[in-house]
């Protein structure tokens, strides 16, 4: 089973985990991410009953990381009532959820490939985080060049006919004039000059 590797961070989640069980979180959750995302290395997850718990989960939290003098990078709330807090430190990242908000967020599933860690031992447990994907730089396409003015003017040359002595003929396309039709009244006309 693969440990939590850095050993400050694992004081700190060791830390962390005390606090908040102390403090009765609830369904409370470590997930190794390090191979999955590019923000933190650690998720912690955990419930509260009530918006006041969650309040003093998020106290105890900020005690710790103060303790372990890890910089807090930003809390954020969606407002009072709204049942959800989280706490970026950045290698550890903290969700507290009131049990309906949890469910609703659903981050147990979002990150199911993620390593959960063992609260008692640190150890890793579950699926491994996935390693980074090498991704191969698409092969640049083919793209069609335009040819400049002057080689198209001797394209449109060398498509003209070619009389003797290889000069170019000048052509003519014209239309075939339909004969025209009588205006009203010259039929008149003509049998009246007829008549004359």
């Amino acid at each position: 089973m693969a440990t939590v590797s850095d050993a400050p961070t694992t004081s700190i989640l060791r830390a962390l985990v005390t606090a908040l069980e102390d403090k009765k979180a609830e369904q409370l959750k470590v997930l190794n991410v390090g191979g999955l995302s590019d923000i933190t290395d650690y998720l912690v997850l955990a419930t509260g009953n009530s918006e006041p718990h969650l309040r003093a989960l998020r106290i105890e939290a900020e005690k710790v990381f103060d303790a372990a003098k890890l910089p807090i990078a930003g809390t954020e709330q969606g407002g009072y009532g709204s049942g959800w807090t989280v706490m970026d430190a950045y290698q550890i990242m903290v969700h507290f959820f009131t049990t309906e908000q949890r469910e609703n967020y659903a981050l147990d599933k979002l990150w199911k490939d993620a390593a959960e860690i063992d609260l008692k031992t640190m150890e890793a447990k579950g699926a491994a985080p996935a390693k980074p994907k090498v991704v191969k730089a698409p092969k640049p396409k083919k793209v069609a060049t335009r040819k400049s003015g002057a080689g198209k003017a001797k394209s449109k040359e060398a498509a003209k006919p070619r009389g003797a002595g290889g000069k170019a003929v000048a052509t003519r396309v014209t239309k075939a004039k339909a004969p025209a039709k009588p205006r009203a009244g010259t039929a008149k006309k003509a049998r009246q000059a007829g008549k004359k």
